[in-house]
């Protein structure tokens, strides 16, 4: 019998996704589509943007994009949400350029879920279109349909992230896996969180990808398994074998044209396919809208506070003070999470998260560090952190 309050990866069960999945996505239940294809709803911008012109109008739009992202497929796509290509075109060219002087100095990508190296990612390409070009900028980022879809899912107060990822000609498709946050995690860490965060962890972030080029299938559109969000234990569940082999052998794909606009809830297995071609960079423009409601009310200097208890801590532990209460103490004042960070930095070659302020003044106080190494390795995570 499963232990309440608790999801383990052991007790996974493939035919309770499988039940979970084997449904069909109706038009007749979202009257602003224009069609379902491969059971993913899908939405002509054109008539969207007639649709949401009233205050009631686009109320009504919001909750049917919040039902089909929660409660329906979970994967929306927006028909030419950029009505200008030009918009895309610059900033591919922005992020091409980017990629151009990456090669040339070297510079090893890392990828989550994919081996690094496999493709051509550019980390916080928000930021580097908005310094490197203010007015290509303003007219990718001033879109309805991306500030409609946020807010629908988040409300009015949201935060974007992005990245730019690149699958070259023959690049391999990536794992099936779960997103930010617990799909972040290594199993026996998403395990310690209690099951009511797991339904939690989808609604604080949205997961959006611009076309930057045309995507017919052979090029490796995403893999999706539509309402695979609605499988709660996911999160322990898709790093095992018979998960993942469910997952390859019954995922779908849209076919997109360059500035066109996919959506999904993070919590749908999926994975970047495979590009079978010999002569297409199949580019898009990854997007996370994150929701604001994470963050503590108060600003805490946190590597102050490390600083000013270390020495003491580490003499108590030296003296056996128990494991449970220094944990507890570090838990209190350190950052206890890797995010945000800068990828740039924190390149993820080995594991799917580099290590929190915590684990670092853990490890110091375990092995007894010397103050002027913990300073060091405090001030190197901060570097580390800097988006520029």
């Amino acid at each position: 019998m499963r232990e309440p309050g608790w999801f383990f990866a052991d007790e996974c069960k493939v035919d309770d996704l499988r039940r979970i999945v084997e449904v069909r996505t109706e038009l007749s239940e979202y009257q602003h589509a224009s069609s379902i294809e491969h059971n993913v709803v899908v939405y002509d911008a054109k008539t969207v943007r007639s649709a949401v012109v009233t205050p009631d109008g686009r109320r009504k739009v919001m909750a049917e994009i919040a039902r089909a992202l929660s409660t329906g497929p979970g994967v929306i796509a927006f028909r030419d949400a950029y009505e200008d290509v030009s918009v895309v075109d610059r900033a591919s060219e922005v992020f091409c350029k980017i990629i151009e002087e990456q090669h040339a100095a070297g510079s090893r990508r890392g990828d989550h879920y994919a081996k690094p190296g496999a493709n051509d990612r550019v980390w916080n390409s928000l930021e580097k279109l908005a310094m490197r070009d203010a007015s290509a900028f303003i007219d990718y980022f001033d879109n309805g349909i991306l500030a409609l879809v946020a807010a629908a899912w988040l409300g009015p107060r949201y935060q974007f992230t992005s990245q730019v990822n690149v699958v070259n000609p023959g690049g391999e498709a990536q794992s099936p896996h779960r997103d930010y946050h617990l799909g972040f995690m290594e199993t026996h860490e998403a395990e310690m969180y209690p099951e009511h965060i797991h339904g939690l962890s989808p609604l604080l972030t949205l997961q959006g990808a611009v076309a930057h080029t045309d995507m017919p299938a052979v090029t490796g559109p995403t893999y999706y398994l539509p309402h695979s969000q609605k499988y709660p234990m996911g999160y322990v569940a898709w790093k095992r074998p018979e998960f993942r082999d469910f997952v390859n052998a019954n995922f779908i794909q849209i076919e997109l044209r360059k500035g066109d606009v996919s959506f999904f809830n993070p919590a749908v297995f999926h994975a970047a396919g495979t590009n079978q071609t010999s002569d297409i960079r199949r580019m898009a423009n990854l997007f996370q809208m994150n929701s604001p409601f994470g963050r503590a009310i108060e600003t805490v200097d946190t590597k102050r506070v490390c600083l000013a208890i270390y020495d003491e801590l580490r003499d108590r532990v030296g003296r056996g003070m128990s494991a449970d209460k220094w944990l507890a103490v570090v838990a209190a004042a350190a950052e206890g999470y890797p995010f945000p960070t800068n990828l740039d930095r924190d390149v993820p070659l080995d594991r799917l998260t580099p290590p929190a302020q915590s684990d670092i003044m853990a490890l110091a106080v375990m092995e007894g560090w010397p103050s002027d190494r913990f300073i060091k390795e405090l001030n190197e995570y901060d570097v580390r952190h800097r988006s520029a």
